[in-house]
């Protein structure tokens, strides 16, 4: 069989078509002896090597195969099945990272919008469990300033003079705080805020609207509302707490196989940077 180039195999009755070296990654694998008939597990039958075990689980060890990377969906639980598949192949380097279960299982974000009304201003501030999301958020919000004569809480489009952009306030790395609205200036000149929120090109200076497209934005991206509350009926401050699983950016275990060497010993790990 050392001259098969394409490999058949059935797993329990699920059909898998690979190349030969893809299943020789690992010399000391179970996969890698099925090649030279050296494992009774697997029997060849009608030219497909057959052995009974869980097929839909083999999918992703035939995927560690081919990318030398453990890639598992965000709703995957069996890591205790997955693993014992690993060590039921002797694929000893995947056995090992899937041990490391904490590192590969999707984490909870928390994400808390609280808006307030103050007269012809409004006010937000967003805190998140995850840098990197306030991050991608604030990367997306713009706030845009200028003056304008008699310009009212309820007008929906920006003045037809020049706005200039000016920086969030950013706190902490975990937060950011966003202000629009009408704030009087002198005489009849009022200094106004206005929101852009990515890909929306629109400019808002109306609170709830700023919050209906902020919140919209936050459902597209996976986010869920989990709460509404009170903060405080005098100050009119209103807090929203929502959540999604996501697996953190970049937490993908690889495993470097040297040539010429195999198993636990000749495996190095790596873990890429994870978001904070």
């Amino acid at each position: 069989m050392s001259g098969r180039e394409v490999v058949v195999l059935n797993v329990g009755g699920v059909r898998f078509v690979t190349r030969a070296p893809t299943l020789q990654q690992f010399p000391e694998s179970r996969l890698a002896r099925m090649l030279n008939n050296d494992d009774r597990e697997f029997k060849l039958v009608n030219g497909e090597f057959f052995v009974d075990r869980d097929g839909t689980l083999f999918s992703y060890i035939l995927d560690f195969l081919r990318t030398l990377q453990v890639s598992l969906p965000a709703d995957f639980s069996d890591y205790g099945r997955l693993q014992r598949e690993a060590e039921f192949y002797r694929l000893y380097p995947l056995a090992d990272l899937l041990g490391q279960e904490h590192l590969l299982r999707p984490r909870q974000e928390i994400l808390e919008v609280r808006f307030s009304l103050q007269e012809m201003q409004a006010f937000f501030q967003i805190f998140g469990s995850c840098s990197t999301t306030v991050e991608t958020l604030a990367q997306q919000i713009t706030v845009f300033t200028g003056q304008q004569a008699g310009q009212s809480w309820n007008s929906l489009f920006p003045s037809q003079k020049p706005l200039v952009p000016l920086p969030l306030e950013r706190p902490s790395h975990h937060d950011l705080v966003v202000r629009c609205g009408s704030d009087y200036s002198a005489g009849d000149q009022f200094v106004i805020r206005y929101v852009s929120i990515k890909p929306d090109n629109r400019k808002l200076i109306n609170g709830p609207n700023v919050l209906g497209l902020l919140l919209d934005t936050l459902f597209k991206d996976g986010f869920r509302l989990i709460s509404t509350r009170t903060v405080s009926s005098e100050e009119k401050v209103e807090c929203y707490s929502l959540e999604r699983m996501k697996r953190p950016t970049g937490l993908t275990l690889t495993v470097h196989q040297p040539p010429g060497t195999s198993g636990a010993a000749g495996a190095k790990r790596s873990q890429a940077q994870e978001g904070k």
